[in-house]
Formats: structure tokens, C-alpha cells, sequence
């Protein structure tokens, strides 16, 4: 027998008997720690050393809280929502229809098929205003009624220009002998006549009681209609024929454009110091006419012009730096230019090829409509008070009226909607 194997194996039993009640003792004393820990959690955090021995839970499903009572509205509701009726879904903004066909069209025989020609303007009286050849004509857009404002002579005609004061009661005229008029509307009298151009007078823009005028003499004139020496101002800076006058909406900046191909932003101040003034900014990135313009209403620096023929491009651009801030090239001449007043939104008119009117989005000049029937290029545009139709002239001898900007029975729901949701809002309040 081998005595040293027979004492290895007698050994290694007693050690592993012996390891065993090490671990069974450790787990006791484990077990142990494990019950004073959940005694002592009991007895600090919970309050009560006696919930190990009942049959609960410190987490457990119970059943839904009892609803508020009737008519009770958190005021984090009226925060957050907007009180909408149960179950209603929320409003959402749908797009809007744009008509493709013209809401009317009006004859407009004999009117001058002439570029540099401003022959079209809309009143804040809601009346429009259109020469044709040496007449010039009222339409009321409220009733329908048509007057014949004035006709010109012979020798002093064809009208050349038209554009209503902001107190839509009087309207100046240029004509093709260099003199403007100053019509009294109500009455269909002249008030009086301003002399100053020595070349046919194309454009004319108000700022209250101040007209400017431009003419073929590429000359600029400021006149304050209220005094007898009436000229203020002169401006000379165009090498040819001034086709398009914008005063801006808050009536700081003058911006022309000329056949010359230049646009140029004139200050308010320096336009009627009594003196010929200098201009602000002389922008030369049109490679045609400019006769399109149009301030922005949503923001005061921002101007939008277009090209002729050769250029058919609309360019933004920031008045205050003279910078240009985009350009799209619309593929056609641009005739004129309308801002909508209640959304970001553009109208350009063009000429050859398609003749048609372009809605355009801003800033993404992305195409919204293109609205057709002309058959001849739409050489003007004019914009209801209301800011929801726009009037197009085109030399196919037709007036056009398109509900482009919207429906104006649409908005006045929207608003009246509106109004009750607030006042049912306020109503549901509770004070306390």
C-alpha cells in the first residue's frame, strides 16, 4: 500500500468539508446583512419596520384618479392649447387656391402699347384709374360705374402716365406735351398744372403732399402740390428716358429706373432740399430697361426691380447698402412688379413669349402660379386696397382682374373665427 497517497487523499476530504462550511457560513452572514439592510431602509425611508412582514408592495398599480370636476380647466390648458372643442383636431394652415381664370375683364381699346408708359393705377378709394390714348377713365370697383375723367387735346396728348394721391380723391396726369395735371376726382375738374419737364412726363409717384415726376428729358422732379412754386427738387443722374418711380412705404427712399439700364435710390431728405440733389446708391446690374419696381411691405429696405428684353431678370435688392441680394431670371421681360400685403409673396407680369403673370414665394422664388390669357405683353399692374386683386393692362387692349392674393370672404372668416375662439378662451378662464 502507498501510505503517501492513501494520507493525501484523507487530507483532501477534511479540506474540502472544511471549505464547505466556510461558504455555507458566509452565505448566512450575507443573508443576514441583506435582512438588516432592508429593516434598517424600512425603519428610515418608509417609516414603518414592520411593512417586511405584510404582503404590500412600495410600488403597485392602483386604479385611475377621480376626474376633476365639471366645467374645472387647468390654467396650463389655456397655456397650451388652444381651446379647442373635444375631439377636434387641430387647425391646420391649408394651401391656398389661386383662380386661373381672371375674375373680370374689362375692354381697354386704344391703350398705348408703350414700355415706358405707367397707364394704370388703383386708388385707395377703390376706384381705377386707366388713360386710353388721350382719355383718361374712372371705373369704381364698389359699383361699376365708368366716368371719363379728362381727354386731352391733340396737340398735348396722347397721356403718357396716371397716378392717384394717397387721399384717393385726386390723381395726377402726365401727358406727352411735358405738362401734369391735378385732377379733382369727385368733382372731374383740374386743380391745377405743374410745368417743369421739357420731354413727355412717363412716370409719376406720390409721398403725401410730394409727386415726383420723371420724364423723357431724364430728368427727376419733386413737387409740393401744396405751395405755388411747387418745384422742391431735382434729381439728375438717368442718361436716358426715367420709365419707373417708387417712393418707399415709409417715404424715406426714392428708388428710378431708366432706359439707360440703371437703377438708382435717392434720399428723401437731399430730394427736396430745393437743389439738385445726388443720389444714394447707382446700381448698373440690369442689362435693360428698368421700369418694374416694387418696395417690399414686410421689409422696409428690401426693393424688388425687374428687366426688359434683354435682361429679363427681378433682382432684391438692400437699399441700405446698395447690395444685391438675389436675382432670378425669369425668362421674359419683366413689365411690372406687385408685393402682396398679407403674404410673402410676389407678382411679375411679362411680355414675349408667354405674355402671362408669375406668383411667385419669397425668399425661395419658388413658381406658386402662372396665370395666362393675355395675348399680348402685360405691360402694367395695380393692386386693390384691400391688397387681394391685382388689375393687369396689356397691350391686347383688355383690363384684367385676378383674385391672385388671396379671397378676401376667406380672411374675414378666419378673423371672425379667431375672435370667438379668444373671447370662448377668456370665458373658460376661472377666477379664483
Amino acid at each position: 500500500m502507498n501510505f503517501d497517497v492513501a494520507n493525501m487523499l484523507v487530507l483532501g476530504k477534511e479540506n474540502s468539508h472544511s471549505q464547505q462550511q466556510q461558504q455555507q457560513q458566509q452565505h448566512l452572514r450575507y443573508d443576514c446583512c441583506q435582512e438588516e439592510y432592508k429593516k434598517q431602509l424600512a425603519e428610515n425611508l418608509l417609516k414603518d419596520a414592520n411593512i417586511l412582514h405584510k404582503e404590500s408592495r412600495i410600488l403597485a398599480f392602483k386604479n385611475r384618479p377621480p376626474p376633476p370636476p365639471e366645467g374645472f380647466d387647468k390654467e396650463s390648458s389655456l397655456l397650451y392649447s388652444e381651446n379647442t372643442a373635444p375631439g377636434a383636431s387641430r387647425p391646420r394652415k391649408m394651401f391656398r387656391h389661386i383662380p386661373q381664370a381672371p375674375e373680370r375683364t374689362l375692354d381697354a381699346p386704344e391703350i398705348l402699347d408703350d414700355y415706358y408708359l405707367n397707364l394704370l393705377d388703383w386708388g385707395s378709394n377703390n376706384v381705377v384709374a386707366v388713360a386710353l390714348g388721350h382719355t383718361v377713365y374712372l371705373w369704381n370697383a364698389s359699383t361699376g360705374n365708368i366716368e371719363e375723367l379728362m381727354q386731352a387735346n391733340e396737340e398735348d396728348g396722347p397721356v403718357t402716365s396716371v397716378a392717384w394721391a394717397p387721399d384717393g380723391k385726386h390723381i395726377s396726369v402726365g401727358l406727352s406735351n411735358a405738362d401734369v395735371q391735378l385732377w379733382d376726382s369727385l368733382s372731374l375738374r383740374q386743380v391745377r398744372s405743374l410745368k417743369a419737364h421739357s420731354a413727355r412726363v412717363g412716370s409719376l409717384a406720390w409721398n403725401g403732399p410730394i409727386l415726383s415726376t420723371g420724364g423723357r428729358d431724364n430728368v427727376i422732379f419733386n413737387h409740393d402740390v401744396r405751395i405755388r412754386e411747387h418745384v422742391t427738387g431735382k434729381m439728375v443722374a438717368h442718361q436716358q428716358e426715367v420709365c419707373g418711380l417708387k417712393w418707399s412705404p415709409s417715404g424715406q427712399q426714392l428708388a428710378s429706373g431708366g432706359n439707360d439700364n440703371l437703377l438708382h435710390i435717392w434720399d428723401a431728405a437731399a430730394a427736396v432740399s430745393g437743389g439738385t440733389s445726388s443720389y444714394l446708391h447707382r446700381l448698373d446690374e440690369h442689362q435693360a430697361a428698368v421700369k418694374a419696381l416694387a418696395w417690399c411691405p414686410f421689409q422696409s429696405n428690401l426693393l424688388a426691380s425687374g428687366g426688359g428684353t434683354a435682361d429679363r431678370c427681378i433682382k432684391f435688392w438692400n437699399t441700405h447698402t446698395g447690395a444685391c441680394i438675389q436675382s432670378v431670371d425669369t425668362g421674359s421681360q419683366v413689365c411690372a412688379l406687385q408685393w402682396s400685403k398679407h403674404e410673402r409673396e410676389l407678382l411679375s407680369s411679362h411680355g414675349f413669349s408667354q405674355n402671362q403673370l408669375i406668383l411667385w414665394k419669397y425668399p425661395s422664388m419658388v413658381k406658386m402660379a402662372e396665370l395666362t390669357g393675355h395675348t399680348s405683353r402685360v405691360l402694367h399692374l395695380a393692386q386693390s386696397p384691400d391688397g387681394y386683386t391685382v388689375a393687369s393692362a396689356a397691350g391686347d387692349e383688355t383690363l384684367r382682374f385676378w383674385q391672385v392674393f388671396g379671397n378676401p370672404d376667406t380672411a374675414k372668416a378666419a378673423v371672425r373665427t379667431k375672435a370667438r375662439e379668444t373671447y370662448s378662451a377668456l370665458n373658460s378662464r376661472c377666477i379664483r
